[in-house]
């Protein structure tokens, strides 16, 4: 064999096992939630931080396993954790876009994922109501929330022509898709929302994200209810399709409709299958245990709107 042959087959080598290994799927997923501060009333006597159970069961529905990211740890732990899970969920609930600590670590891995996505490591980012609050404060660099009469309600979802191709819904079985325009799926629990006027005057939001679907309030304001990064893995939605399967209090607006519990799952899936192309894991089977939401047990508290809390 020549020396050219030799170097032709070896490029060749290189290139398929390159190929090789951009195909490989993480079957073993893991997603951390980012844990928040507790200023419920209801909550605060129970922990300092929490983290809601409908979210925890949102993503082990779709075939992998959560681990809690708590408060106050130093920037080399969060490196460190970051290096460590597939993906993060930011939940919604109540904290400070820009002082609170939910806020800058949310920003941490924020940076953390997009330096990475920069030198081909795939890290996804989903946001659910405030976390979607979170990812638009972060992308825009300042706060662009307006007040909405939004609590408590549950909407179709106005589509955009970016939807149909979008990662997200591209491929929704058709009667789940048609029943997301006509059917009220999403449930809507926020008083803030990222206005569409807000985010077409932004230039760096427009370069970043994509909308997906939008809502009005009862008052007639347009906010963005669905988004997706242009570029990195990054997903938002106003709303909540955690609550279709795992909340059910009577009084408040959660859709369990077959195709609302259709959605939620097929949410979680699409967001477990983009965990599924991050390839970072713990350096230890015993560091990796003892991360996980399973070394906690959450507590049933009837008078809160989430039924299941975790406390840290």
């Amino acid at each position: 064999m020549t020396r050219a042959a030799a170097l032709l087959l070896l490029t060749i080598g290189c290139s398929c096992l390159a190929g090789l290994q951009a195909l490989k799927v993480n079957q073993r997923p893991i997603i951390g939630i980012l844990a928040q501060e507790s200023h419920d009333p209801v909550l605060h006597p129970y922990g300092k931080t929490y983290i809601a159970a409908p979210y925890v069961k949102y993503l082990e529905s779709a075939g992998c396993r959560v681990m809690p990211i708590r408060m106050n740890l130093t920037h080399e732990e969060y490196e460190r954790i970051f290096y460590s899970i597939n993906g993060i969920l930011i939940p919604g609930g109540a904290a400070n876009l820009k002082t609170s600590n939910f806020a800058k670590v949310a920003k941490m891995f924020y940076d953390l994922a997009m330096k990475a996505f920069d030198s081909g490591d795939y890290f996804p980012i989903w946001g659910t109501c405030l976390g979607l609050q979170v990812l638009a404060m972060l992308t825009a660099g300042k706060n662009l929330l307006i007040h909405t009469d939004s609590e408590n309600i549950s909407l179709p979802l106005n589509l955009t022509n970016a939807a149909a191709s979008s990662k997200m819904f591209q491929n929704f079985p058709p009667d789940v898709y048609r029943a997301l325009s006509t059917e009220p799926l999403a449930a809507n629990f926020h008083h803030f929302s990222l206005s569409m006027q807000a985010f077409q005057d932004n230039e760096k939001l427009n370069k970043f994200f994509s909308i997906l679907t939008t809502n009005t309030d009862r008052k007639g304001i347009q906010f963005v209810s669905t988004m997706e990064g242009i570029r990195y893995p990054f997903y938002g939605v106003q709303w909540h399709p955690e609550v279709s399967r795992f909340q059910w209090q009577p009084d408040m607006a959660f859709p369990h409709s077959p195709h609302a519990v259709q959605l939620s799952f097929l949410l979680a899936d699409f967001f477990v299958n983009e965990a599924r192309k991050n390839l970072h894991y713990f350096p230890s089977p015993e560091e990796e245990r003892a991360s996980l939401i399973y070394n906690y047990n959450p507590r049933y508290i009837p008078a809160s709107s989430y039924i299941q809390v975790y406390f840290f």
